[in-house]
């Protein structure tokens, strides 16, 4: 009875190490995704700019944008925010040398997953923007 004792002591030693690190790799996995999400739709944009000399209008990245369809191979989907929640993109500026693009990821993001950004920070977006890059907004 001392040594099944013993075993089921050990055994929830080793699970309450592992449940963490395996819920901050998911964590960062989503960060990962959205991270690459985010530089497809930032390449469908200069792509789009590249052949029109203009960004197109601000809008969202589904199925129903006929403007950036052609670019990008598939929808693309963040898996923190789920099917249904789409990327976002606001471009802002005159002409197409002068005008920048923001966008915006749609899932909650855990901070930790973020380089350069207070861990103390809640309800975080990853977005890009075409001068800054990479940042996070609430």
């Amino acid at each position: 009875m001392i040594e099944m004792m013993i075993v089921v002591a050990i055994i929830a030693i080793l699970v309450s190490i592992l449940v963490p690190n395996f819920i901050r790799a998911r964590a960062q996995a989503q960060t990962a995704a959205c991270e690459a999400n985010l530089k497809e739709i930032a390449t469908a944009l200069e792509l789009y700019e590249t052949d029109n000399e203009k960004y197109p209008s601000s809008g969202t990245v589904n199925a129903g944008n006929t403007d950036l369809q052609p670019y990008l191979k598939q929808t693309p989907v963040d898996p923190a925010a789920g099917t249904g929640a789409y990327y976002t993109f606001t471009v802002t500026g005159g002409g197409a040398s002068s005008a920048t693009y923001t966008i915006v990821c749609p899932g909650v993001h855990d901070p930790g997953t973020l380089q350069n950004i207070s861990p103390n920070t809640t309800l975080t977006h990853i977005q890009y923007t075409s001068a800054a890059g990479f940042s996070a907004s609430n």
